[in-house]
């Protein structure tokens, strides 16, 4: 083989997308402020090069979450994303990237999962992992926590099959009326013990008044940190809730390296949730988090209760963010959401750490039945 042909970048010549829905854990469905998450629907993706690699990526297809669905993600994967990508080198991703958003407005998380893809794809035929790709890796294992919502009975049921799972950190889904969502953080705290981390997420739910009165409410359960407890775009009213002796973490508010520079010039968070699908893809997010860490903000992986293939590109992307939060556990639990796995070797979680997969790319493929269903 010529020096020329050893080094040469496989060019895209295939772009599929599938569908499936793993059933979620009736004990761990999820009830926040911005609604109930009792169904997660995933287009996964796929995408062939000339050199025989193979890649695969996931979308998050929850409309009340993600604001994208799997009629519109598949119908995208296999239009105009595939006709903007099939026939370009594989590398650099930033470019294909790029001709994305160029080829289709919005739409993060179907972005994100094409280019999860492409990273994989990299990934297995350059022989290397992502997170070396992305930059990394800094870490092999990264804490996580899991969420807690709901009423009292509801709280009781999914920590016992939070424990069941090995899960001994935790968040509470609060943001309704402030005395309750104080009721069930003591609730909370009682269950989880004195020495459990144990934060709180508003999705945004809280007025102004209401978020301060939840905060002063909710002081004794000792809530480690509080998530998003205003609306997205209320940067002054985030300011305003900081150095009430809480770590202010925003989610919603950040989906873009734009809205991140706004949230830091307005000064509204100590930390910042960073996500694969908001960010529309891993570099992306790679990114995001070094501009946070520049400005002394502590990052965290968010979560769209991911499944095996979200889990496997959170966890390249967190190995490869060189200043991961020591403070605040991430959010890479998804597939322990749910009741089945559709992963042929299922991301490794034990509940107090999630690993990196090892062998090039991502490290997760979808099982064979998935497999055949792929177009």
């Amino acid at each position: 083989m010529s020096r020329e042909q050893e080094h040469r970048i496989p060019a895209v010549v295939a772009v599929e997308a599938t569908t499936v829905t793993p059933r979620v854990d009736p004990d761990l469905v999820v009830h926040g402020a911005r609604g109930t998450h009792g169904s997660s629907p995933f287009a996964l993706v796929r995408v062939g090069c000339d050199d025989g690699s193979v890649g695969y990526g996931e979308i998050s297809a929850t409309p009340l979450w993600s604001g994208e669905d799997g009629v519109t993600a598949v119908h995208f994967v296999r239009g105009l994303l595939r006709e903007a990508l099939v026939g370009q080198p594989l590398a650099p991703v930033a470019a294909l990237a790029s001709r994305m958003d160029r080829a289709l407005a919005g739409n993060p998380f179907t972005k994100a999962g094409v280019e999860m893809a492409l990273w994989d794809a990299l990934g297995r035929s350059s022989g290397l992992p992502v997170a070396a790709l992305l930059g990394g890796p800094f870490r092999d294992a990264v804490p996580v926590k899991l969420s807690l919502s709901g009423d009292e009975e509801a709280i009781d049921v999914a920590h016992a099959a939070a424990v069941a799972r090995g899960f001994g950190a935790f968040k509470l889904k609060v943001g309704f009326d402030p005395a309750y969502d104080a009721r069930r953080m003591a609730h909370a705290r009682r269950l989880v013990g004195d020495g459990a981390f144990l934060g709180m997420d508003a999705n945004g739910g809280w007025s102004r008044g209401d978020a301060a009165r939840a905060i002063e409410l909710c002081a004794p359960a000792r809530p480690a940190f509080v998530e998003q407890p205003l609306a997205a775009d209320d940067l002054d009213g985030l300011r305003d809730l900081r150095g009430r002796g809480l770590p202010l973490l925003v989610d919603e508010s950040v989906f873009s390296l734009g809205d991140l520079a706004r949230v830091v010039r307005a000064d509204a968070a100590d930390a910042v949730a960073v996500y694969v699908g908001k960010s529309g893809g891993l570099g992306r997010a790679v990114a995001q988090a070094g501009l946070a860490a520049a400005f002394g903000l502590e990052t965290i992986i968010g979560s769209n209760m991911e499944g095996d293939l979200g889990a496997a590109a959170q966890l390249h992307v967190a190995c490869a963010i060189e200043r991961l939060s020591e403070t605040i556990p991430s959010d890479i639990a998804g597939p322990l959401y749910y009741a089945e796995r559709y992963a042929r070797e299922p991301v490794a979680i034990d509940g107090r750490t999630a690993r990196l997969p090892g062998g090039p790319g991502l490290g997760v493929i979808p099982s064979a039945e998935l497999e055949a269903t792929f177009r």
